[in-house]
């Protein structure tokens, strides 16, 4: 009878269980995804420039300063959102802004920067996707804290906000450049 009891109360437990997955899951900020390159130095990389008006970008372009690299496309909504925060970021001066072009065409990329404005210093075009796999970019906009040392020090996924400049970005940066 004991046994009988155990098996009509498992499926109760497995549904307690998975609950208690999904409420800890709903309760996790979407927008600090997992990297496992945290604290890793920047993968090697060396892309071409986006067009003749940029210099391209490559992981040595990212050691001896603090740096914020942003993996933008033409094609992608959330980073038209976002890109009046990276041009209040260039304004700052205090940091290197660098942009990875990601699979998009350079001329729709030099079109969209002539009409929203370029706050990046270099510019490397990932045609293929190949240095944003390196780098675990599960899409875009993703933005990338680099430490003077080449380190990644902090990735942040989806369009940057206010909220998330004075809670992350700017705080890590100050530090950073301490």
């Amino acid at each position: 009878m004991n046994s009988r009891r155990l098996f009509y109360l498992l499926p109760v437990i497995v549904f307690g269980v998975l609950c208690a997955f999904l409420l800890r899951g709903l309760s996790l900020d979407p927008s600090t995804v997992p990297t496992a390159l945290a604290d890793k130095q920047v993968p090697v990389f060396d892309l071409p420039p986006l067009d003749s008006q940029t210099k391209g970008l490559a992981s040595s372009d990212l050691v001896g300063e603090v740096a914020l690299v942003n993996v933008f496309a033409s094609w992608c909504l959330p980073c038209r959102v976002e890109h009046p925060f990276l041009m209040e970021l260039a304004d700052n001066g205090a940091f290197a802004l660098h942009g990875v072009n990601y699979k998009d065409k350079p001329e729709d990329a030099r079109a969209w920067l002539d009409e929203l404005g370029d706050p990046f210093l270099r510019i490397g075009a990932d045609q293929d996707g190949r240095a944003g796999i390196d780098l675990g970019v599960y899409g875009v906009p993703e933005t990338f804290v680099i430490d003077r040392a080449g380190r990644i020090r902090y990735k942040h996924v989806g369009p940057i906000t206010q909220s998330d400049l004075e809670k992350y970005l700017l705080p890590l940066i100050r530090k950073l450049s301490r």
